[in-house]
């Protein structure tokens, strides 16, 4: 058994007896392990001697006020399993702090790959990544195409002026976590509200949606064994959920994507779909209108430099838990930097 305490869980007894207490699992075996940390709420993987379980709790530190809702993230995936959009099976909730320091809740363990890196992709085959790629695009087009009422999500978010909540609560998050000067955030702020769209349709939006949020299983017939981290999922416009995916889509052309570590550099790999090549699948799965999609891309730059700033605040107080957080902050100017480009030029940079 784990006796030492990992970062986000001081001790693993405390944890091993709620289990033993729910039935859940003998916590006789326990082990744990952090499988990501930090960036956004903490998983772990519970290896209970010959079953396993993951759990998730909030990060460390200073986080916004209404973020990191465990009961909204285990809502999601319970209304979602046994759908047509894969999900960990949920296992079960705790809201009480006292058992590891914050709230948090279980879900089953899928075995899959997550493809983040080129290293990560190395051994992938160009049929394979545009295979990826296509899933990608129909697994976000099946999202946003899921029945609110018929999986029991009926006010789970309030869609009617979304993007106008979403540029507000961004903002405060920002005034939260920020402790410098960024050139071109308050003008970018500024824009942003000037140019908010008209209410569109709504549906359900993973808030997140990215490869390296997907478990992959590959061989001949590529496919998405699990879609995770729901913690920022609501109702609202499904075309923000597709603005910030194409942001972190990287391709060929995009070496400042890599240098500052934005999204998944697997996707810009020889067979992948480009920028371009997702946003026409996905218009062409839904038909949606995508014109004004810039500022969409534009939204997401600025939400994405707003989670990162926080990140960098976490990173500077010594509240993050892994590797590679010093460099978060420096994507933050590129971000907002990007944002005005969209702006300025609309879909023609935007794919």
């Amino acid at each position: 058994m784990t006796v030492d305490g990992v970062p986000g869980i001081p001790d693993p007894r405390a944890l091993a007896r709620w289990l033993d207490a729910n039935g859940i699992a003998s916590g006789e075996h326990l082990d744990i392990t952090l499988i990501a940390g930090g960036r956004s709420n903490l998983t772990y993987r519970l290896d209970l001697g010959g079953s396993r379980l993951v759990l998730r709790r909030p990060p460390l530190g200073h986080v916004l006020p209404t973020a990191h809702d465990m009961s909204r993230e285990f809502r999601v995936l319970s209304a979602l399993h046994e759908t047509d959009i894969p999900v960990p099976a949920p296992v079960a909730i705790c809201t009480d702090p006292d058992v590891i320091g914050a709230p948090f809740y279980l879900m089953g363990y899928v075995d899959g790959h997550v493809l983040r890196t080129r290293q990560d992709g190395e051994s992938l085959t160009p049929g394979q990544g545009r295979q990826l790629s296509e899933r990608l695009a129909e697994m976000l087009s099946a999202i946003h195409g899921v029945d609110i009422a018929g999986v029991g999500l009926t006010g789970f978010g309030r869609p009617e002026g979304y993007l106008a909540r979403q540029l507000a609560r961004w903002q405060r998050q920002w005034e939260l976590s920020n402790s410098r000067e960024i050139p071109g955030y308050d003008r970018l702020v500024e824009r942003l509200t000037a140019g908010l769209p008209g209410h569109g349709d709504h549906a359900l939006v993973h808030g997140d949606f990215r490869l390296d949020n997907t478990l992959v299983t590959l061989g001949a017939r590529p496919a998405v064994a699990a879609v995770v981290d729901w913690e920022m999922s609501t109702l609202g416009d499904p075309l923000a959920d597709l603005g910030l995916t194409l942001i972190y889509w990287a391709d060929p052309d995009d070496p400042q994507w890599g240098e500052i570590s934005i999204g998944a550099s697997v996707t810009a790999m020889p067979g992948f779909l480009s920028r371009a090549e997702i946003a026409e699948r996905y218009a062409q799965l839904t038909g949606r209108d995508l014109s004004a999609i810039g500022y969409y891309m534009a939204f997401g730059c600025f939400k994405l430099a707003v989670v990162l700033e926080g990140i960098h605040a976490r990173f500077l107080q010594n509240k993050t838990v892994g590797e590679g957080f010093e460099r978060e902050g420096h994507a933050v100017p590129v971000l907002i930097e990007r944002a005005h480009r969209l702006l300025d030029t609309g879909l023609a940079d935007a794919v």
